[in-house]
């Protein structure tokens, strides 16, 4: 009787395992995993904070049309902490142990390089909605940010013109990591083209988190005593803060040396009393002060999930650049999986080609049918009072993207179509 009784109770216990088990897989069954990798602390919580909203907001609006292909997405959402081994980390665990569709993630280019080995060697599928350097081109990532082409060289060509100001010097300001030091390399490059003298350049970079720019600003200042100067900025990150505070405390007026930003926005205005940086510049492909029916209705219905979620300062919540590449690159995404019919990534990859989006840029965004760039406008902003950017230039429409710059020797034989990273 003993040993029958363990018997029948091992068989209910393996059934009730067995049981489980379905259901669990019913469970995963009926939704498509979407991992969310941005620092939601650190250095570049600053930045990365809003994308994270901004995923999360671009899901539940395609779950609340009815989920792709029958099916909810659940995200994943991890933070690997502006530490970029632990980039690699979290992407590997959101493509081995949740078995993520597709991952939407990373600000920083070091981030991004951190994390592509994992993503080339596991398939996963990568959108990365943040203007970079170029000089990469993977089949497991999709670009939805700008590449030099779409934001640097317009920028700097704009600071060349009268309307710009007429620049002659340039003094290039960054964040010492492969962004800023690859895009400088490039704009060097461009501005040698251009007749313009190595003693007419000056770089400097500083560390992620460095917040003491009184002597930076003040050789600014020095250098533009030799001429007509405008500074290039590609400082990350909380690091913008002080920055921008020092140029107001040491007076330095975008009449007199211009400053145009590459990497700040709205979000990171926030913090800084902008009044004495009326006038400086910054180059996206959006601003959320365009003036067009689909930007006021993003603007609006992110304003209201935002406070039915509970979000502090809901109705002062702001958008940028980033926040547009990350809301068109998941409905992009989403547009593939339905054509293709499944999340694979071959199959969606091939999917993505030519697929296009009504953008609250007030452009329609298009796929690139081989590049995995986003056709996209190039938008100069001047700050206002209100922490929001005036339009003082555009790009008449979206324009291509080129992730090797014709400006790095050797680059016109570099394949237009991704290829695996070489480790």
């Amino acid at each position: 009787m003993t040993t029958r009784r363990l018997v029948l109770k091992s068989s209910v216990i393996a059934a009730s395992l067995l049981a489980a088990g379905f259901s669990v897989q019913a469970r995963a069954a009926d939704t498509i995993k979407v991992g969310v990798l941005h620092s939601l602390s650190g250095t570049m919580a600053i930045s990365e904070t809003s994308l994270k909203d901004m995923a999360l907001f671009a899901i539940d609006e395609i779950n609340a049309k009815g989920g792709v292909l029958g099916k909810k997405l659940e995200p994943v959402v991890v933070d690997p902490a502006s530490n970029w081994p632990l980039f690699a980390e979290k992407a590997r665990q959101l493509l081995t142990r949740d078995k993520v569709a597709v991952t939407f993630g990373c600000w920083t280019s070091v981030s991004r390089k951190s994390v592509l080995p994992v993503y080339e060697e596991l398939n996963g599928l990568l959108f990365y909605p943040v203007q970079y350097e170029g000089e990469e081109l993977s089949p497991n990532v999709f670009y939805t940010g700008a590449a030099p082409n779409q934001q640097a060289i317009p920028a700097v060509e704009y600071l060349m013109s009268k309307e710009g100001g007429a620049a002659k010097r340039y003094f290039l300001l960054g964040t010492d990591y492969v962004y800023p030091r690859t895009t400088n390399k490039i704009l060097r490059a461009f501005l040698k083209s251009k007749g313009v003298k190595d003693s007419d350049i000056q770089e400097v970079y500083t560390p992620f988190g460095h917040s003491d720019y009184q002597t930076i600003v003040g050789n600014i200042k020095k250098f533009a005593a030799g001429g007509k100067t405008a500074v290039i900025s590609t400082i990350n990150g909380d690091s913008n803060v002080p920055f921008y505070k020092e140029l107001g405390n040491q007076g330095l007026k975008a009449t007199d040396v211009p400053v145009v930003a590459f990497s700040v926005g709205e979000e990171e205005l926030k913090g800084i009393d902008t009044k004495p940086l009326l006038g400086h510049l910054a180059a996206w492909n959006y601003f959320m002060s365009v003036k067009n029916p689909v930007n006021t209705k993003w603007i609006a219905a992110y304003k209201a999930w935002a406070a039915k979620k509970g979000m502090a300062g809901a109705d002062k919540l702001v958008t940028n650049d980033p926040m547009e590449a990350t809301y068109v690159g998941i409905n992009m995404w989403a547009e593939a999986v339905k054509k293709a019919g499944t999340t694979d990534v071959a199959a969606v990859s091939k999917a993505m080609a030519g697929i296009s989006f009504k953008a609250p840029s007030g452009y329609t965004l298009q796929m690139d049918g081989k590049n995995h760039h986003l056709h996209k406008p190039v938008m100069i902003g001047e700050v206002q009072p209100n922490g929001q950017f005036s339009v003082v230039w555009k790009t008449k429409g979206p324009i291509r993207a080129q992730p090797w710059s014709p400006y790095i020797p050797g680059n016109d034989k570099k394949p237009d179509t991704p290829v695996k990273t070489k480790s």
